[in-house]
C-alpha cells in the first residue's frame, strides 16, 4: 500500500501503509519519548514547513501535529476550513499541486477518505492522513504505541466493543500487522468495511493474529489485555438520534470489564461521551492509559513525520537505538 502517489515518494492514508516498519516505527517513538538528550540536536523538519489541513475540529490531532512539528524543528501551518478554496472554488487536486510547491508534508483531517486519496495522489510531498471517514492511521500508531509500552509486544489479545468504524478499521490493521489478536463486539449493522477486515485477514495469515466478530460484548472481552472503546455518535452523525438505542449492553462499565484479565488496561481516543459509552468508574480507573495514549499522538506522529519526510535522519536514530520491550 505504500507509495499511493505513484513514484518513490510515500504517503500514510491507512495504517497498513506503514506494514512493513510499524513496529520500529512505534519503537523509535518510545525511545523518543524519554530520550531527553536528543531534543537538543535533532532537527530532521529544520527548514520545512508542514501544512494541516482541518475540515472537522481537533483538539488532540492539531496539538498534537503542531508541538511534535515545532520539537522537530519543522514550521507547522495550520489550515482551517475557511482559511483556503478547497473543495470550493479549487479542486482537491489543484489544491495538492499548489501546496506541494511550497510544503515538505500535509496532514489532512477530513471527511472523506476519498478526498485524501485524491490529495496524495496529486501531492508532490508526502501526505498524513490525520483522520477520514475510512480510516484513522494516526490513532493506531498511537494506540499500539501505548499497548507496546504498558504491555510489550508479546503475543497480547484486544476487545474493542462499540461502532465498526475508521477507529476500528485500523486498529484492526495494526493489531494483525504486530500479530496481536482482537475480537471486535458490534451492534448487528454496525460491522467495520468488508475490504478492511479482508485486509487485516490477508495480513494476519502471515503474522498469526486471530481476528473475531461477534455481537456479544462478554464474548469479546473474556481474558482480554485491553479493552477499547469510542463514542458511539461520532462527529458528523448528531443527526442520528436513534443509533443510541442500538448499543445498548455495549456500555463499558465494571460489570463488563470484570470478564477481563485483572491488569487489562482500558484505551480511548477521547474525547469520551461519560456516561454513554464508558463509566467514570472506568475511565478514572487504575487501569485506564487514556491520557498516556492521548501523549502518544504525538510521539508517535514525531516518528511518521520523521521516516516519511527524512528517511535518513529517521534511520540514523533508529540505528542509534537499544530496544528491549520484553
Amino acid at each position: 500500500m505504500l507509495g499511493h502517489t505513484g513514484d518513490d515518494m510515500e504517503s500514510l492514508l491507512s495504517i497498513d501503509d506503514l506494514k512493513e516498519d510499524l513496529e520500529k516505527i512505534l519503537q523509535w517513538a518510545i525511545v523518543m519519548k524519554s530520550d531527553n538528550e536528543v531534543a537538543l540536536d535533532f532537527f530532521p523538519l529544520d527548514g520545512m514547513s508542514i501544512g494541516s489541513i482541518y475540515e472537522k475540529p481537533s483538539t488532540r490531532t492539531r496539538v498534537s501535529f503542531e508541538v511534535g512539528i515545532d520539537k522537530l524543528g519543522g514550521n507547522s501551518l495550520t489550515l482551517l476550513k475557511g482559511d483556503i478554496q478547497l473543495g470550493k472554488s479549487e479542486s482537491v487536486a489543484d489544491t495538492a499541486n499548489v501546496l506541494s510547491r511550497y510544503l515538505g508534508g500535509i496532514t489532512y483531517r477530513c471527511f472523506s477518505h476519498d478526498d485524501v486519496v485524491e490529495l496524495s495522489a496529486n501531492s508532490s510531498v508526502p501526505v498524513i492522513n490525520a483522520l477520514s471517514d475510512k480510516h484513522h492511521p494516526c490513532q493506531a500508531a498511537a494506540d499500539l504505541m501505548t499497548i507496546m509500552e504498558k504491555k510489550g509486544t508479546d503475543k497480547l489479545k484486544i476487545a474493542w466493543v462499540g461502532d465498526g468504524n475508521n477507529v476500528l478499521h485500523d486498529l484492526v490493521l495494526a493489531s494483525a500487522i504486530l500479530g496481536f489478536d482482537i475480537n471486535w463486539a458490534i451492534p448487528k449493522g454496525y460491522e467495520p468495511d468488508e475490504d478492511v477486515i479482508n485486509r487485516a485477514k490477508e495480513i494476519a495469515a502471515k503474522t498469526g493474529s486471530k481476528l473475531m466478530e461477534t455481537n456479544d460484548p462478554i464474548e469479546a472481552v473474556k481474558n482480554a489485555d485491553v479493552v477499547y472503546t469510542d463514542v458511539f455518535v461520532s462527529m458528523g452523525e448528531e443527526h442520528l438520534k436513534d443509533k443510541m438505542s442500538d448499543f445498548d449492553g455495549f456500555q463499558i462499565n465494571d460489570d463488563l470489564v470484570s470478564n477481563a484479565k485483572e491488569d487489562y488496561i482500558f484505551m480511548h481516543c477521547l474525547p469520551a461521551h461519560r456516561g454513554e459509552e464508558v463509566t467514570d468508574s472506568v475511565i478514572d480507573s487504575k487501569n485506564s492509559v487514556v491520557f498516556d495514549q492521548a501523549e502518544n499522538r504525538m510521539w508517535s506522529q514525531m516518528s511518521i513525520l520523521t521516516y516519511l519526510i527524512n528517511r535518513p535522519a529517521w534511520d540514523t536514530y533508529y540505528e542509534m537505538l537499544e530496544i528491549n520491550f520484553n
